[in-house]
């Protein structure tokens, strides 16, 4: 499965912004989809994770209660709502896709918070 992120861009802290993870090829549906960042010097860090089903949904702490993942699947497509979102949350974010051993990341999508 290929995946292309998108929706990125410059906001000031307190805004909002949704990401999308389209993905390309087959048995899309049955891979667990999540979204991760990395920000500039720092390690890739796990944000969010949604089921195959989209039945259950995980959070890191640090982005709990303020962002919320969720999927389409007719559409292929997993979404990230940001709000409230801070300056920390400043990074590049990507989606990756797992189904057994099989990974597949997509490309990432910057997002700027200014303060």
């Amino acid at each position: 499965v290929q995946l292309q992120a998108s929706g990125g861009g410059l906001v000031q802290a307190g805004d909002s912004l949704r990401l999308s993870c389209t993905a390309s090829g087959n048995m899309y549906n049955r891979y667990r989809i999540g979204w991760f960042r990395q920000a500039p010097g720092k390690e890739r860090e796990y944000v969010a994770g949604i089921s195959w089903s989209g039945s259950s949904t995980y959070y890191d702490d640090s982005v709990q209660g303020r962002f919320t993942i969720s999927r389409n699947i007719a559409k292929k497509t997993v979404y990230l709502q940001m709000n409230s979102l801070k300056p920390e949350d400043t990074a590049v974010y990507y989606c990756k896709a797992v189904r057994g051993i099989m990974t597949s990341w997509g490309q990432g999508t910057q997002v700027t918070v200014s303060s």
